[in-house]
């Protein structure tokens, strides 16, 4: 629990915050409301609890256990594919051709690099999820998680493959 600031803390802070300027092109940030002690807040239940996670079409999270075989190195890795300055249709159609090799080659996981963007929202890393939930590619895509900050962390995505079928 944060303690509240003492008043030569908030003497200080604000010599401090007047010094500073918003980049260019921005604008000023709102002030902070101030708290108060004086009643306790009231807490809705059903705000505590967690929030549902954000489906990406019909596509799962890779399983717990096979995400850390695969971040701790002990499910190899088959290949990697970087999308960093592709175009969106650039980089579907090498993601896709990718894929299809890489399941053509009997690899069980992939590590696809989309990067973070300029602030953690870039294009690719939103539309990746998206692309691999296709239903042109459900036979090869098992699953996929964010992976593993040696890995990526954020702007890379363990994709796992399905099996290819003898036959």
């Amino acid at each position: 629990m944060k303690r509240p600031l003492k008043p030569e803390e908030r003497h200080i802070w604000a010599m401090v915050a007047a010094t500073v300027h918003p980049l260019s092109g921005r604008g000023t940030p709102k002030p902070a409301k101030p708290q108060t002690l004086d009643a306790p807040a009231r807490i809705d239940p059903a705000s505590l609890k967690p929030a549902p996670k954000a489906r990406r079409g019909a596509l799962e999270d890779i399983e717990p256990n096979r995400k850390h075989r695969i971040s701790g190195e002990r499910e190899e890795i088959g290949g990697r594919i970087d999308l960093h300055g592709m175009t969106q249709e650039r980089a579907r159609a090498a993601l896709e051709a990718f894929l299809d090799r890489a399941w053509n080659e009997g690899w069980r996981a992939v590590l696809v690099i989309t990067g973070k963007g300029v602030q953690g929202d870039g294009v690719l890393k939103k539309r990746t999820p998206d692309w691999l939930g296709a239903p042109h590619l459900a036979h090869i895509v098992a699953g996929l998680s964010e992976a593993h900050r040696k890995h990526g962390g954020e702007g890379a995505l363990y994709v796992a493959l399905k099996r290819k079928r003898r036959g």
